[in-house]
Protein backbone atom coordinates (compact mmCIF):
# COMPACT_ATOMS: atom_id res chain seq x y z
CA UNK A 1 0.00 0.00 0.00
CA UNK A 2 1.76 3.56 -1.22
CA UNK A 3 2.21 6.59 0.85
CA UNK A 4 -0.55 7.95 -1.49
CA UNK A 5 -3.19 5.01 -0.99
CA UNK A 6 -3.98 5.29 2.71
CA UNK A 7 -7.03 5.96 4.41
CA UNK A 8 -6.55 7.85 7.64
CA UNK A 9 -9.59 9.18 10.01
CA UNK A 10 -9.52 12.76 11.80
CA UNK A 11 -12.01 12.64 14.92
CA UNK A 12 -11.97 15.66 17.01
CA UNK A 13 -14.83 16.22 19.82
CA UNK A 14 -16.74 19.36 19.28
CA UNK A 15 -16.35 22.55 21.55
CA UNK A 16 -15.53 19.65 23.52
CA UNK A 17 -15.08 21.79 27.41
CA UNK A 18 -18.83 23.08 26.58
CA UNK A 19 -19.92 19.67 25.79
CA UNK A 20 -18.83 18.16 28.70
CA UNK A 21 -20.38 20.96 30.52
CA UNK A 22 -23.97 20.45 28.66
CA UNK A 23 -23.73 16.97 29.35
CA UNK A 24 -23.62 17.75 32.60
CA UNK A 25 -26.11 20.26 32.86
CA UNK A 26 -28.48 19.94 30.21
CA UNK A 27 -29.68 23.58 31.12
CA UNK A 28 -26.70 25.13 29.02
CA UNK A 29 -27.77 23.37 25.79
CA UNK A 30 -28.13 26.04 22.88
CA UNK A 31 -27.28 29.01 25.11
CA UNK A 32 -24.09 30.98 24.47
CA UNK A 33 -21.66 29.16 27.45
CA UNK A 34 -18.54 30.44 27.89
CA UNK A 35 -15.61 28.54 29.56
CA UNK A 36 -12.68 30.25 31.20
CA UNK A 37 -11.61 32.48 34.35
CA UNK A 38 -15.06 33.74 35.55
CA UNK A 39 -14.31 36.70 36.71
CA UNK A 40 -12.49 40.11 34.09
CA UNK A 41 -9.19 38.99 34.53
CA UNK A 42 -9.99 35.80 32.97
CA UNK A 43 -9.16 34.43 29.64
CA UNK A 44 -11.28 32.84 27.30
CA UNK A 45 -10.38 28.63 27.52
CA UNK A 46 -13.35 27.79 24.95
CA UNK A 47 -17.07 28.59 24.01
CA UNK A 48 -19.84 27.52 22.13
CA UNK A 49 -21.05 27.85 18.80
CA UNK A 50 -23.54 30.13 19.81
CA UNK A 51 -21.02 32.59 21.46
CA UNK A 52 -18.83 32.47 18.28
CA UNK A 53 -22.02 34.23 16.67
CA UNK A 54 -20.89 37.39 18.65
CA UNK A 55 -17.34 37.15 17.84
CA UNK A 56 -16.42 35.61 21.35
CA UNK A 57 -12.93 33.31 21.06
CA UNK A 58 -10.53 31.61 22.84
CA UNK A 59 -8.10 33.04 24.11
CA UNK A 60 -10.34 36.20 24.84
CA UNK A 61 -10.19 38.72 27.59
CA UNK A 62 -12.92 37.61 29.21
CA UNK A 63 -13.85 40.89 29.77
CA UNK A 64 -14.07 41.86 26.51
CA UNK A 65 -16.25 38.26 25.93
CA UNK A 66 -19.04 39.64 28.21
CA UNK A 67 -19.27 42.96 26.35
CA UNK A 68 -19.69 41.04 23.10
CA UNK A 69 -21.89 38.35 24.25
CA UNK A 70 -24.04 40.00 27.82
CA UNK A 71 -26.06 36.88 27.82
CA UNK A 72 -23.28 34.51 27.64
CA UNK A 73 -23.10 31.48 30.58
CA UNK A 74 -19.44 31.72 32.16
CA UNK A 75 -18.43 28.41 33.47
CA UNK A 76 -15.09 27.79 35.37
CA UNK A 77 -13.11 24.82 33.56
CA UNK A 78 -13.41 21.52 35.14
CA UNK A 79 -10.03 19.74 33.70
CA UNK A 80 -11.23 16.71 35.97
CA UNK A 81 -14.29 16.03 34.47
CA UNK A 82 -12.57 16.68 30.37
CA UNK A 83 -9.57 14.18 31.43
CA UNK A 84 -12.71 11.66 32.63
CA UNK A 85 -14.75 12.10 29.32
CA UNK A 86 -11.14 12.12 27.02
CA UNK A 87 -9.85 8.96 28.64
CA UNK A 88 -13.20 7.15 27.93
CA UNK A 89 -13.89 8.08 24.24
CA UNK A 90 -9.98 6.90 23.75
CA UNK A 91 -10.91 3.90 25.66
CA UNK A 92 -13.37 3.59 22.90
CA UNK A 93 -11.67 4.16 20.01
CA UNK A 94 -8.48 1.60 21.57
CA UNK A 95 -10.94 -1.25 21.38
CA UNK A 96 -11.80 -0.64 17.86
CA UNK A 97 -9.05 0.61 16.27
CA UNK A 98 -6.69 -0.97 14.43
CA UNK A 99 -4.16 1.79 14.86
CA UNK A 100 -4.62 5.21 15.93
CA UNK A 101 -2.65 8.20 17.54
CA UNK A 102 -4.10 10.54 20.35
CA UNK A 103 -2.70 14.24 19.64
CA UNK A 104 -4.53 16.25 21.80
CA UNK A 105 -7.01 15.94 24.82
CA UNK A 106 -10.10 15.83 22.26
CA UNK A 107 -8.05 14.72 18.64
CA UNK A 108 -7.17 10.98 17.19
CA UNK A 109 -5.95 9.77 13.95
CA UNK A 110 -6.82 6.63 13.10
CA UNK A 111 -4.91 4.32 9.92
CA UNK A 112 -7.55 2.02 8.02
CA UNK A 113 -5.32 1.28 5.56
CA UNK A 114 -6.37 -1.68 3.96
CA UNK A 115 -9.70 -2.14 5.69
CA UNK A 116 -11.84 -1.17 2.42
CA UNK A 117 -11.03 -4.66 1.44
CA UNK A 118 -12.95 -6.70 4.41
CA UNK A 119 -15.19 -3.76 5.71
CA UNK A 120 -15.32 -0.42 3.96
CA UNK A 121 -13.15 2.87 5.62
CA UNK A 122 -16.31 4.78 5.15
CA UNK A 123 -18.87 2.90 7.00
CA UNK A 124 -16.78 1.57 9.58
CA UNK A 125 -16.00 5.22 10.21
CA UNK A 126 -19.66 6.02 10.45
CA UNK A 127 -20.00 3.58 12.67
CA UNK A 128 -17.16 4.24 14.86
CA UNK A 129 -18.58 7.53 15.13
CA UNK A 130 -22.24 7.15 16.01
CA UNK A 131 -20.52 4.20 18.66
CA UNK A 132 -18.89 7.29 20.25
CA UNK A 133 -22.08 9.94 20.32
CA UNK A 134 -23.76 7.52 21.47
CA UNK A 135 -22.04 6.14 24.40
CA UNK A 136 -20.16 9.10 25.34
CA UNK A 137 -22.99 11.46 24.99
CA UNK A 138 -20.56 13.85 22.77
CA UNK A 139 -20.78 15.35 19.54
CA UNK A 140 -18.10 14.23 17.61
CA UNK A 141 -16.95 15.38 14.31
CA UNK A 142 -14.45 13.47 12.01
CA UNK A 143 -12.73 13.67 7.91
CA UNK A 144 -11.62 10.56 6.05
CA UNK A 145 -8.92 11.05 3.49
CA UNK A 146 -5.77 9.72 2.30
CA UNK A 147 -3.13 11.69 4.81
CA UNK A 148 -3.47 13.48 7.64
CA UNK A 149 -3.61 16.87 6.61
CA UNK A 150 -6.29 16.13 4.56
CA UNK A 151 -8.39 14.46 7.00
CA UNK A 152 -8.15 16.92 9.85
CA UNK A 153 -8.87 19.72 7.47
CA UNK A 154 -11.89 17.76 6.49
CA UNK A 155 -13.16 17.36 10.55
CA UNK A 156 -13.12 21.41 10.39
CA UNK A 157 -15.09 21.35 7.45
CA UNK A 158 -17.09 18.80 8.53
CA UNK A 159 -17.93 20.78 12.19
CA UNK A 160 -20.39 20.84 13.93
CA UNK A 161 -21.09 17.40 14.19
CA UNK A 162 -20.43 16.31 11.27
CA UNK A 163 -18.52 13.73 8.75
CA UNK A 164 -16.71 14.79 5.39
CA UNK A 165 -14.98 12.55 3.41
CA UNK A 166 -12.92 13.08 0.58
CA UNK A 167 -11.57 10.71 -2.02
CA UNK A 168 -8.45 11.14 -3.61
CA UNK A 169 -9.55 12.76 -7.04
CA UNK A 170 -11.54 15.38 -4.58
CA UNK A 171 -8.61 16.55 -2.83
CA UNK A 172 -7.36 19.43 -4.90
CA UNK A 173 -11.16 20.80 -6.02
CA UNK A 174 -11.90 20.20 -1.90
CA UNK A 175 -8.55 22.49 -0.87
CA UNK A 176 -8.69 25.18 -3.50
CA UNK A 177 -11.16 27.56 -2.09
CA UNK A 178 -10.05 27.10 1.19
CA UNK A 179 -8.71 29.76 3.63
CA UNK A 180 -5.04 29.43 4.14
CA UNK A 181 -5.81 29.60 7.49
CA UNK A 182 -6.93 26.26 7.46
CA UNK A 183 -4.25 24.34 6.95
CA UNK A 184 -2.07 22.96 10.28
CA UNK A 185 1.28 24.67 11.07
CA UNK A 186 -0.02 27.85 9.87
CA UNK A 187 -0.23 30.35 13.35
CA UNK A 188 -0.70 34.19 13.49
CA UNK A 189 2.41 35.12 12.30
CA UNK A 190 2.78 33.06 8.85
CA UNK A 191 -0.33 33.75 8.15
CA UNK A 192 0.04 38.05 8.45
CA UNK A 193 3.21 37.49 6.47
CA UNK A 194 1.35 34.92 3.57
CA UNK A 195 -1.91 37.48 3.37
CA UNK A 196 1.20 40.62 2.79
CA UNK A 197 1.94 38.97 -0.17
CA UNK A 198 -1.43 38.43 -1.11
CA UNK A 199 -2.03 35.08 -0.57
CA UNK A 200 -5.64 34.25 0.84
CA UNK A 201 -6.74 30.80 -0.11
CA UNK A 202 -5.00 27.48 -1.09
CA UNK A 203 -5.70 27.49 -4.42
CA UNK A 204 -2.98 30.68 -4.56
CA UNK A 205 -0.97 29.38 -2.27
CA UNK A 206 0.16 26.03 -4.11
CA UNK A 207 0.81 27.94 -7.15
CA UNK A 208 3.52 29.58 -5.25
CA UNK A 209 6.84 27.68 -6.46
CA UNK A 210 8.36 26.19 -3.59
CA UNK A 211 11.88 27.28 -3.29
CA UNK A 212 10.40 30.58 -3.43
CA UNK A 213 7.97 29.05 0.10
CA UNK A 214 11.58 28.04 1.12
CA UNK A 215 13.18 31.58 0.75
CA UNK A 216 10.26 33.22 2.58
CA UNK A 217 9.80 30.48 5.45
CA UNK A 218 12.70 28.18 5.82
CA UNK A 219 12.05 24.68 5.51
CA UNK A 220 8.99 25.44 7.19
CA UNK A 221 7.62 26.91 4.08
CA UNK A 222 8.09 23.49 2.05
CA UNK A 223 5.72 21.78 4.48
CA UNK A 224 3.50 23.74 4.48
CA UNK A 225 3.54 24.22 0.42
CA UNK A 226 3.51 20.18 0.76
CA UNK A 227 0.27 20.44 2.71
CA UNK A 228 -1.70 23.02 0.36
CA UNK A 229 -1.02 20.40 -2.19
CA UNK A 230 -2.34 17.59 -0.31
CA UNK A 231 1.31 16.54 0.41
CA UNK A 232 1.68 14.37 3.93
CA UNK A 233 3.16 11.01 4.05
CA UNK A 234 3.03 11.69 8.26
CA UNK A 235 2.79 8.02 9.53
CA UNK A 236 -0.09 7.39 12.63
CA UNK A 237 2.61 7.38 15.72
CA UNK A 238 0.88 4.35 18.17
CA UNK A 239 -0.89 5.67 21.11
CA UNK A 240 0.49 4.57 24.08
CA UNK A 241 0.16 5.43 27.76
CA UNK A 242 3.09 3.78 28.82
CA UNK A 243 4.93 7.11 27.18
CA UNK A 244 6.77 8.52 29.97
CA UNK A 245 9.48 10.82 30.57
CA UNK A 246 11.40 10.33 34.31
CA UNK A 247 14.29 11.54 36.54
CA UNK A 248 15.64 9.36 39.01
CA UNK A 249 18.51 9.83 41.21
CA UNK A 250 20.63 7.10 42.80
CA UNK A 251 22.81 8.15 46.06
CA UNK A 252 26.79 7.51 46.46
CA UNK A 253 25.45 7.19 50.36
CA UNK A 254 22.04 5.57 51.29
CA UNK A 255 20.22 8.02 53.11
CA UNK A 256 17.31 8.74 55.60
CA UNK A 257 17.04 12.15 55.30
CA UNK A 258 13.26 13.07 54.29
CA UNK A 259 14.19 16.80 53.87
CA UNK A 260 16.56 16.09 51.59
CA UNK A 261 14.26 13.54 49.44
CA UNK A 262 11.11 16.08 50.12
CA UNK A 263 13.69 18.49 48.65
CA UNK A 264 15.40 16.35 45.16
CA UNK A 265 11.70 15.36 44.52
CA UNK A 266 10.97 18.88 44.40
CA UNK A 267 13.75 19.53 41.97
CA UNK A 268 12.77 16.75 39.61
CA UNK A 269 9.52 17.26 39.10
CA UNK A 270 9.96 20.67 38.68
CA UNK A 271 12.73 20.18 35.63
CA UNK A 272 9.95 16.98 34.56
CA UNK A 273 7.53 19.92 33.93
CA UNK A 274 9.85 22.38 31.93
CA UNK A 275 10.52 19.72 29.81
CA UNK A 276 6.94 18.68 29.52
CA UNK A 277 5.78 22.55 28.09
CA UNK A 278 8.79 22.55 26.15
CA UNK A 279 7.18 19.62 24.04
CA UNK A 280 3.66 21.20 24.42
CA UNK A 281 2.80 17.82 26.67
CA UNK A 282 0.48 16.96 29.30
CA UNK A 283 0.37 14.35 31.34
CA UNK A 284 -2.13 12.89 33.14
CA UNK A 285 -0.53 10.16 35.99
CA UNK A 286 2.43 10.51 38.46
CA UNK A 287 4.60 7.99 39.53
CA UNK A 288 6.84 8.22 42.82
CA UNK A 289 9.79 5.46 42.81
CA UNK A 290 11.91 4.65 45.89
CA UNK A 291 14.78 1.50 46.34
CA UNK A 292 15.63 0.72 49.85
CA UNK A 293 19.55 -0.08 50.70
CA UNK A 294 18.37 -3.93 50.41
CA UNK A 295 17.14 -3.00 46.75
CA UNK A 296 13.51 -3.47 47.13
CA UNK A 297 12.00 -1.17 44.97
CA UNK A 298 8.40 0.29 45.18
CA UNK A 299 6.45 2.46 42.97
CA UNK A 300 3.15 4.56 43.86
CA UNK A 301 0.92 6.66 40.95
CA UNK A 302 -1.82 8.95 41.07
CA UNK A 303 -3.95 9.47 37.95
CA UNK A 304 -5.28 13.21 38.13
CA UNK A 305 -6.29 15.81 35.70
CA UNK A 306 -3.94 17.04 32.38
CA UNK A 307 -1.42 19.28 33.50
CA UNK A 308 1.86 20.30 33.22
CA UNK A 309 2.16 22.94 35.90
CA UNK A 310 4.54 22.58 38.72
CA UNK A 311 2.58 23.48 41.63
CA UNK A 312 0.52 20.69 40.80
CA UNK A 313 2.44 18.22 39.82
CA UNK A 314 4.46 18.83 42.90
CA UNK A 315 2.15 18.47 45.17
CA UNK A 316 1.17 15.07 43.64
CA UNK A 317 4.69 13.91 43.92
CA UNK A 318 5.17 15.04 47.46
CA UNK A 319 1.80 12.83 48.31
CA UNK A 320 3.03 9.81 46.46
CA UNK A 321 6.14 9.90 48.78
CA UNK A 322 4.76 10.30 52.08
CA UNK A 323 2.27 7.17 51.51
CA UNK A 324 5.17 5.20 50.01
CA UNK A 325 7.96 5.98 51.85
CA UNK A 326 6.80 3.86 55.09
CA UNK A 327 9.57 1.56 56.39
CA UNK A 328 12.08 4.42 57.48
CA UNK A 329 14.93 2.40 56.25
CA UNK A 330 17.85 4.04 54.25
CA UNK A 331 16.43 5.00 50.70
CA UNK A 332 19.32 3.87 47.92
CA UNK A 333 17.29 5.80 44.65
CA UNK A 334 14.23 8.21 44.14
CA UNK A 335 12.44 9.12 41.02
CA UNK A 336 9.81 10.68 39.38
CA UNK A 337 7.65 9.55 36.24
CA UNK A 338 5.21 11.14 34.04
CA UNK A 339 2.86 9.21 32.06
CA UNK A 340 -0.14 9.05 29.63
CA UNK A 341 0.97 12.07 28.04
CA UNK A 342 -0.73 13.82 25.57
CA UNK A 343 0.40 16.69 23.37
CA UNK A 344 -1.60 19.80 24.49
CA UNK A 345 -1.20 23.65 25.51
CA UNK A 346 -2.29 24.01 29.73
CA UNK A 347 -5.57 24.87 30.18
CA UNK A 348 -5.53 25.22 33.73
CA UNK A 349 -4.26 28.79 33.52
CA UNK A 350 -7.50 29.53 31.75
CA UNK A 351 -9.55 28.55 34.24
CA UNK A 352 -7.97 30.52 36.74
CA UNK A 353 -8.53 33.64 38.05
CA UNK A 354 -5.16 34.73 38.69
CA UNK A 355 -3.13 34.64 35.46
CA UNK A 356 -0.19 36.07 36.77
CA UNK A 357 1.18 32.28 37.74
CA UNK A 358 0.40 31.35 34.09
CA UNK A 359 2.02 34.51 32.62
CA UNK A 360 5.10 33.85 35.58
CA UNK A 361 5.25 29.79 34.09
CA UNK A 362 5.90 31.75 30.46
CA UNK A 363 8.38 34.14 31.62
CA UNK A 364 10.78 31.76 33.62
CA UNK A 365 10.41 29.07 30.46
CA UNK A 366 11.62 32.11 28.26
CA UNK A 367 14.37 32.08 30.23
CA UNK A 368 15.44 28.56 31.09
CA UNK A 369 15.44 28.22 26.97
CA UNK A 370 17.44 30.83 26.52
CA UNK A 371 20.16 29.96 28.78
CA UNK A 372 19.34 26.43 30.18
CA UNK A 373 17.03 24.45 32.33
CA UNK A 374 18.78 25.84 35.80
CA UNK A 375 19.26 29.44 34.60
CA UNK A 376 15.64 29.98 36.77
CA UNK A 377 14.36 27.25 39.85
CA UNK A 378 13.36 27.02 43.18
CA UNK A 379 15.93 27.88 45.63
CA UNK A 380 15.49 24.08 46.86
CA UNK A 381 17.45 23.29 43.84
CA UNK A 382 20.48 24.59 44.93
CA UNK A 383 21.00 22.47 47.79
CA UNK A 384 20.08 19.57 45.77
CA UNK A 385 21.61 20.22 42.61
CA UNK A 386 22.90 16.80 40.87
CA UNK A 387 22.87 14.35 37.37
CA UNK A 388 20.21 12.40 37.13
CA UNK A 389 18.78 10.18 34.62
CA UNK A 390 16.50 10.99 31.97
CA UNK A 391 14.44 8.52 30.05
CA UNK A 392 12.42 10.86 27.38
CA UNK A 393 9.65 10.37 25.30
Amino acid sequence: MTKNNRSIIHLDLDTFFVSVERLVNSSLNNKPVIIGGTSDRGVVSSCSYEARLFGVHSGMPMKMARMLCEDAIIVRGDMDQYTKYSKLVTEIIAERAPLFEKTSIDEHYIDLTGMDRFFGCKKWSKELRTYIIKHSGLPISFGLSINKTVSKIATGEAKPNGEQIVEKSQIDSFLAPLSIRKIPMIGKQTYRLLRSMGVKNIETLRAIPVTMMEQVLGKQGTVIWKKANGIDHTPIKPYSEKKSISKERTFETDTIDVHMLGDIITKMTENLCFSLRKKQKLTSCVTVKIRYANFDTHTMQARIAYTSFDHTLIKTAHELFEKLYNRRMLIRLVGVKFSHLVTGVQQLDLFDNKPELADLYIAMDKIRLRYGSGSVQRGIGYKSRTKSNETCI
